[in-house]
């Protein structure tokens, strides 16, 4: 018989409260370690998975219907002990992005929500960034290193940017040609 809700590998049901407190103990850790590494990141899905394995508790609920509320008490206890958003380091895998649920983060902090997308990926960034030097990351230059952003992220801004169309330079208002990058027009001087 499948199993439904959520339940301890040895038999035991618990309540989603529970499971989700247990799971909060454990991703942080998780991600303590991932911040360990200099520009590491995880998956959604990798940590679901990782909390699940190492605490022992799983659940039949999609992913998507509890990660949120694991990573908003991890936000709270990352605040309450003074270390870095290290929900930062989390993304989904199709894009590489931290995700809408990120505003907790702001929230928290006290800091405005970002509405503009690429706004919170930098913002992002610099959490990550913080929280590679807050926890020593192994690979972190001795300058401290530089905010980046994930890798599948960066490949598509990449990607933008190479079709983004080059700016074109003003006209002439007399002859209606191009100005050269001096701004004088060549042909009426």
């Amino acid at each position: 018989m499948e199993q439904r809700g959520y339940w301890q590998e040895s038999g035991g049901r618990v309540s989603a409260e529970e499971a989700w407190n247990i799971w909060a103990r454990h991703g942080y850790d998780i991600l303590v370690a991932v911040a360990q590494s200099y520009h590491g990141l995880i998956t959604y899905k990798e940590l679901g998975e990782q909390v699940q394995a190492s605490s022992g508790i799983r659940t039949s609920a999609l992913l998507h219907n509890w990660i949120g509320s694991v990573l908003g008490r991890i936000v709270r206890e990352a605040h309450r002990r003074g270390d870095p958003p290290l929900t930062a380091l989390v993304v989904h895998t199709d894009d590489g992005k931290v995700g809408a649920g990120y505003k907790e983060v702001l929230e928290v902090a006290g800091e405005p929500p970002v509405e503009d997308e690429m706004e919170r990926e930098i913002h992002a960034a610099n959490a990550r960034l913080t929280c590679y030097r807050h926890f020593d990351a192994v690979g972190l230059p001795p300058d401290g290193g530089r905010l980046a952003l994930a890798p599948r992220l960066e490949v598509a801004v990449a990607r933008q940017r190479a079709r983004a169309p080059e700016p074109r330079r003003p006209l002439c208002p007399t002859c209606h040609l191009q100005l050269p990058t001096t701004g004088t027009c060549d042909t009426c001087g």
